[in-house]
């Protein structure tokens, strides 16, 4: 299954969403891609947009390979058997999940709605372009259980096998439109994927609020 781009791509999971029936209240997208998605996903259903933030965190050995996350709130998941025991990579990683944490909050504060949305009792729908390992969704569906949401789905266009299992074990639903046991990158499955900007995700959420959801 291939995508013309992030925006083709909501386009349909939220068609799918809205024929599957879903009870979300909210819908948060995973910055900066994920919420291209998710603004389809949101006004398909009708539902008023907003993001969750979180960071990858990158090995110190090489920052492109990640292991693990934070999200809000302190919410750290690392993927333990990829970090290892070498007690120098655990001190850089400290400093790398400092330097993670200062960016994060530059992003809260960044992307910011005027009106903040409650999340505490809502059935929250989590959504993102894709999902590899699924270490940024965990994190934000941490998140939002300490935030006491009433339940917490998560919606992609695609995920990896092992990322389905890993979230449904952290408490989530998860619905894809393809689960690919030979997933290997987000991007194999788009035309088109061009990162995202700052402001195409201010944008997005500019827009959400002026049509009043």
């Amino acid at each position: 299954m291939t995508f013309a781009s992030r925006t083709e791509a909501g386009v349909k999971l939220g068609q799918f969403l809205a024929k599957r029936g879903s009870d979300a209240e909210l819908v948060l997208g995973l910055p900066r891609g994920g919420v291209v998605v998710a603004a389809e996903v949101a006004r398909i259903l009708g539902l008023p947009l907003d993001i969750i933030v979180v960071r990858k965190i990158g090995h110190p050995w090489n920052r492109e390979f990640a292991v693990g996350a934070i999200g809000e709130d302190g919410v750290i998941v690392l993927e333990e058997d990829s970090i290892g025991n070498d007690k120098a990579v655990r001190g850089e990683l400290e400093l790398i999940i400092a330097e993670e944490t200062n960016r994060l909050r530059e992003y809260r504060r960044k992307f910011r709605r005027a009106y903040p949305i409650a999340r505490k009792g809502k059935s929250v729908l989590v959504v993102d372009d894709g999902l590899a390992t699924g270490a940024t969704a965990e994190a934000a569906v941490k998140v939002l259980v300490a935030q006491q949401a009433k339940s917490v789905t998560v919606a992609a266009p695609v995920a990896s096998p092992n990322a389905v299992a890993r979230l449904r074990a952290a408490g989530a639903d998860v619905i894809a439109l393809h689960v690919d046991p030979d997933f290997a990158a987000v991007g194999q499955y788009y035309l088109d994927f061009a990162q995202t900007t700052d402001e195409e995700v201010l944008t997005l959420l500019r827009q959400s609020a002026a049509e009043g959801r």
